[in-house]
């Protein structure tokens, strides 16, 4: 079966992707690979994909209306489709507002488009993420809560990335499932996320900025998990009216920053040199994920906790680097 998929180069892209290929599937790749983070780290999950037989890559961008139509059509057959590519970040925001717009509106609006010409389409799975729960302070996040606060701009356009989705399911019954990501993090990670960063500091002996001295808490994700919940519901199409549905996928664990930064310094063997700083308006207070319905539905049980995750994400970090 083949499965077209937005995002190959990016972080769960190419985790998604093997996990796909590695079960048999055809995945057709699509990615810009734009310089938001250093290209090198995503022409290297594109180098491992690419010795798999039943890859294929288009180099484009999903804001290419025409090209992604043609792709489309091209992969006609396609019964699947996994859209994962986004402009990532909060922060980033305040320096390039309109790639959030552009990316994450327009180029959501161009896959419902072509996905929905796909006449042997039976889902859409596409990325979400735990920004759009705003500034909610009821714990754990559910999906029935108020999402119409957004603290960034970011969260911003993944909600309307959710409503669009609700109105192409509505209109055109097309079946898709959103999945609100919280704080995925792993090997081949971003170098823009936290624990990618702190870890870099942590080497080179440079500051690490903690917000409210640590004490902000997050649901960090290890990608394994994240790619098990992701082919679960892949699997599994919904069947309602509209035929739609969001679902967090986390650890279901809160834990603090401060925590993070330990185990990396347990890990890295290195003490970090830590800079407080007051919480800035876009971070929200902490993230914590219900995940009884993706459960349900899936069978998905995240398995794999902070302290033996960053282990791992540090043993791939420290390769990667070329570091002893």
């Amino acid at each position: 079966m083949t499965v077209l998929l937005t995002g190959a180069a990016g972080f769960i892209g190419h985790h998604v992707a093997r996990a796909l290929l590695a079960r048999g599937e055809r995945v057709v790749g699509i990615d810009d690979c734009n310089p938001y983070y250093d290209v090198r780290l995503k022409e290297a999950r594109l180098g491992l994909l690419a010795r798999a037989p039943g890859f294929v890559f288009h180099r484009l961008d999903i804001t290419d209306r025409e090209a992604v139509l043609s792709l489309f059509e091209a992969e006609r057959a396609a019964r699947t489709v996994v859209h994962l590519a986004a402009q990532a970040g909060v922060r980033y925001a305040l320096v390039d507002p309109y790639s959030y717009a552009e990316t994450n509106v327009a180029g959501h609006l161009v896959i419902l488009e072509a996905a929905r010409r796909l006449k042997e389409l039976r889902h859409l799975v596409y990325a979400s993420s735990s920004s759009v729960y705003g500034a909610n302070t009821e714990l754990p996040f559910a999906e029935g809560d108020r999402v119409d606060r957004p603290v960034s701009l970011y969260a911003a356009t993944k909600r309307a990335g959710e409503l669009m989705s609700y109105a192409y399911a509505h209109q055109f019954g097309l079946p898709q499932t959103g999945l609100r990501f919280f704080t995925v993090y792993g090997p081949w990670g971003r170098p823009d996320m936290a624990y990618y960063s702190f870890a870099r500091a942590i080497v080179e002996r440079t500051p690490i900025t903690l917000y409210d001295e640590g004490r902000l808490r997050r649901d960090f994700t290890y990608i394994d998990d994240i790619v098990a919940g992701v082919l679960g519901c892949l699997d599994r199409p919904p069947d309602g009216v509209p035929p739609q549905r969001v679902l967090n996928i986390g650890n279901h664990r809160s834990e603090e920053v401060a925590t993070l930064v330990e185990l990396l310094e347990e890990a890295l063997g290195r003490r970090a040199v830590i800079r407080c700083a007051p919480r800035p308006a876009s971070e929200v207070v902490e993230t914590f994920a219900a995940v009884d319905a993706i459960g349900k539905l899936a069978g998905f049980r995240p398995a794999t906790p902070l302290a033996e995750g960053i282990p791992r994400f540090v043993a791939w970090f420290r390769r990667w680097h070329g570091l002893a």
